[in-house]
Parts: C-alpha cells; structure tokens; sequence
C-alpha cells in the first residue's frame, strides 16, 4: 500500500483539528478511564446522544473502583437507552481485571490494554495514543472512509484485510503527537468527511492530497459489501398493571440483552383473545385491555416486529416481579425495544 501520498497528512491535518475540534467532555483530559468509556459509548451511537451519558456515568462511577464494584442494576440503568449492553458488561469485567492485575492502574502497554475483556484493536488503539502519546492506530468506521477517500480506494472497508492494511499504512506516517492525530482523523471522517452525505471537500484541510476529490469519485466512496438481509422475529409484548404496578421479568443471563428486565413477551403476534389466554396461563386475572400498538426495534441482525397489548389484571400474581412507575422510572433498566412501549402507557 503506497505511503508516500499521505506523508503530509499529520502537517495538514493537525492545525485543522486544534483549531475546529468538537468541544467534547471527553477531550478535557488524557485520563484513560475518560477516554476508555468515550469510545466505548461512542460504538454504533451518536456524539450528541454519548455527552449526557458520559456525564452522568461518571459522576456515579468517577473511578475504576467504582466501576468494578458497581451493581449490576445501578450499572444497567446509568446504560439505559445505549443499547448494546454487553458494552457496559464488559466495562465491569475490564475494570475487576485493572484492579486484580494491574492494581487499580489502567495498563499503558498495548498488549495489556487490548487484552481487557470488550477491548479491540480500535479501541486499544485509541486509548494508548490519546492518554498515553503511542503511535498506535485507532481505524474505525470514520478512518476507514477518510482513508478510502484520500486513496480513491474501491476496496470495501468492511473486510478485514482492508483494516489491517490501513492500520499499517497508518503506523509509517504516525507523528509525534499521536494523540492529537488520531483524533483529528477521527475528527474530519465524522464531520468534514462525515457519513450519509456529500463530503464537503471544498473545507477539507487534505483536499490537495485526496485523490478521490481529484478523480471526482469521494463522494461514491467507500464501498462496501452487500449486507445480509435481517431476520425478522414478530413478538407479542404484554405490559400488565395492577393497583399502581407493572409486571416485568428478567431475560437469560446470557444471549440477546442478556440479564436486563423486560415486559413479559412472546414469540408471535397474538390477537385479543389469545393475548388474555396467555396471560391466565402465567397466572394472572384479566380485567380488561386497554389498546394495543404497533412497534419495530432494529438490532444489529434482528427486526423485532412487536405487537405491545396493555392489560389491567385483579392480582399481582404469577412469577412476576411487580414495579411501581418510579422503581421502573429510576431502578429497572428497560431495553429499548421495550421502553417503547413503556413510553406509551397509559395513565391508569
């Protein structure tokens, strides 16, 4: 892979960055908890949606210790709403990890740091060149276009040669101040060279080095392979009340959202009367139905096609956990798909 092209890339883009960079909570210092739960967050969700959780996560859990003795529930519900929760799981076991090996002190070595359980390479990368000023490579989704459009590149970004390619690539033009770089690659793929719309090449600061600005192509670029068509699940999800309370069940320890609290649920669109049969078979005395809605929720492989029916029930009964509004408002991490229906309810 031709590096020669790129060797100006550090001294164009780093005035650009220090002078146009996001005022992020994230960037106020080099701590690596800060930066570790950063980019943890920042995986599949939106910079606006991150900054109120990033804030509030740590004004709970301001350090390492606390994260590794951090409860379960406290822990689902300061994540409550990112999705993807087995991120906030393995934050927990990476944090019992700092403290039982490595005495509380988050690791500097790269080997070590990309050994902590829901740490790869990106992310390894990341937080080792911004705490701590290596020259190691943080490629993610926002990289992988800039790079394919500086190079005019048609490989898709999604096959993992290609990562590792520009990774290596990266390490041969890496500067001194490799914190700053990272970010500021970071920083032109998610704006001036953002996703979903047309790079605003005329304010690039690597506009006289981008091949694909040259040939006319970046806005085309990158490619990528052909996504697998989702498989669809249809689900009947019930929301039970009982005098001033709320039915709700915990899901497997392990699989889809693993651990976390959900409207009881099952695996098929049900109609009035077979919604009030199931719901005597777990239990429970029907009173009357309130309304029934529709809803979707995209996982990453999944479509849920939810049918949510609301149901007043004489006893809190059945091997159910009962909640009032606040518990669940303030205590029970819902996922969700589920919140959407939480969302809904009707006063009762």
């Amino acid at each position: 892979m031709e590096t020669a092209p790129l060797a100006s890339l550090p001294e164009l883009l780093l005035p650009w960055y220090r002078e146009h960079k996001r005022d992020l909570p994230w960037r106020a210092d080099r701590e690596p908890y800060h930066i570790w739960l950063s980019e943890i967050m920042l995986q599949q969700t939106r910079v606006e949606a991150v900054r109120g959780y990033y804030t509030r996560f740590l004004s709970v859990l301001p350090a390492i210790e606390a994260l590794a003795s951090c409860e379960d529930e406290v822990l689902h519900k300061l994540w409550e709403g990112l999705g993807y929760y087995s991120r906030v799981r393995n934050l927990k076991k990476a944090a019992q990890v700092i403290m039982a090996q490595h005495g509380g002190v988050f690791p500097r070595k790269y080997e070590e740091v990309i050994a902590l359980p829901g740490i790869g390479e990106y992310t390894a990368g990341a937080i080792c060149s911004i705490a701590f000023g290596q020259k190691t490579p943080a490629v993610d989704g926002n990289v992988l276009r800039v790079l394919s459009r500086l190079r005019n590149d048609p490989t898709p970004i999604d096959q993992p040669e290609t990562k590792r390619a520009v990774r290596e690539l990266l390490c041969t033009i890496y500067p001194t101040d490799a914190g700053d770089f990272t970010q500021a690659l970071m920083e032109l793929g998610a704006t001036v060279c953002g996703p979903n719309r047309k790079p605003d090449c005329k304010n690039c600061p690597c506009a006289s080095i981008c091949k694909g600005y040259m040939a006319g192509t970046a806005e085309s670029l990158p490619v990528k392979s052909p996504k697998k068509e989702k498989r669809q699940e249809m689900r009947t999800v019930f929301i039970f009340h009982c005098d001033g309370r709320y039915a709700l069940e915990k899901r497997p320890g392990k699989g889809l959202l693993a651990g976390l609290w959900q409207f009881p649920n099952t695996g098929r669109h049900l109609n009035t009367a077979e919604a009030v049969a199931a719901a005597e078979a777990m239990g429970l005395l029907p009173r009357n139905v309130h309304k029934e809605i529709y809803r979707k929720h995209i996982f990453t492989h999944i479509i849920w096609d939810m049918k949510g029916i609301y149901l007043d029930v004489s006893q809190c009964s059945g091997k159910l956990h009962w909640f009032t509004e606040e518990e669940i408002n303030t205590q029970a991490a819902l996922p969700t798909a589920f919140r959407l229906f939480w969302e809904e309810k009707e006063d009762v």
